[in-house]
C-alpha cells in the first residue's frame, strides 16, 4: 500500500450484541474468532503500520500475545497475529506506566498531541486496539476516524461498555456491513467530523 500523510485513526473491537468490550470479571470467552474472522482481521492489518492500546489494557494484552510467541503449539491464526504484533509499533498510553517489555512499543502520555503528530507523518493507518476506557477518550476527543465494530451474537448483560464514557452525540456513515457464517457482523462506519 503507497503511503501517505492522510492517515486514519482506526478503532477495532469486538461488541456483544448489547453494548460490551468484556465481561465483568474481564471475560473474554464469548468472543468469535474462526479463520474467516482472522482472515478479515489480517486483511484490515495490510493497510495498518501502528497499533494503540490503553495503558489499562497493556499488561493482559502483551502477556497473552508474548506467551503466544513462545508457544510452538499456539493455535496458527494466534501464532501469526503474535508474530506480527511483535513487528508492529506499538504505542502505549498511559500517564503513570515507566516501562513496557515489548518490542517495538513505547509510551505516550497524551493522546491528543500524540494522534496529531502521527497524522502528519508519511505512513499507513494507525489501529486502536482498546480498552474501553481509552476508546471512549478517543471517541470524546473526535480522534476516531473509522469505526470497525465486529458485532457479536452474544448478550452479556453487564461487563465493560464500549461507549459507556461517551459524552457526546456522534453521526457515522455506514461503509460497509458483513454478515458472517459464524453470526457475527462486521461493521464499519466512517466518522463524520
Amino acid at each position: 500500500m503507497e503511503q501517505s500523510t492522510s492517515r486514519k485513526v482506526i478503532l477495532s473491537m469486538q461488541m456483544t450484541f448489547d453494548g460490551f468490550v468484556a465481561g465483568p470479571n474481564n471475560e473474554m470467552d464469548w468472543l468469535i474468532n474462526g479463520d474467516e474472522e482472522w482472515a478479515l482481521i489480517f486483511e484490515d492489518l495490510q493497510s495498518v503500520d501502528t497499533m494503540l492500546v490503553g495503558g489499562n489494557m497493556y499488561p493482559e494484552y502483551f502477556s497473552f500475545w508474548q506467551s503466544m510467541l513462545d508457544d510452538k503449539s499456539a493455535p496458527v491464526n494466534l501464532a501469526k497475529y503474535a508474530e506480527l504484533a511483535s513487528r508492529t509499533p506499538h504505542i502505549i498510553f498511559s500517564k503513570t506506566l515507566q516501562k513496557a517489555d515489548w518490542p517495538n512499543i513505547r509510551i505516550a502520555r497524551d493522546v491528543s498531541s500524540e494522534i496529531a503528530s502521527l497524522k502528519q507523518q508519511a505512513g499507513k493507518d494507525i489501529i486502536v486496539w482498546g480498552g474501553a476506557t481509552f476508546a471512549g477518550d478517543l471517541i470524546n476527543k473526535g480522534l476516531i476516524d473509522e469505526y470497525r465494530i465486529t458485532l457479536n451474537p452474544t448478550i452479556l448483560g453487564g461487563g465493560k461498555a464500549l461507549f459507556k464514557d461517551v459524552k457526546n452525540r456522534r453521526r457515522l456513515q455506514l461503509i460497509d456491513a458483513r454478515p458472517l457464517p459464524s453470526g457475527i457482523i462486521v461493521l464499519r462506519y466512517k466518522a463524520w467530523k
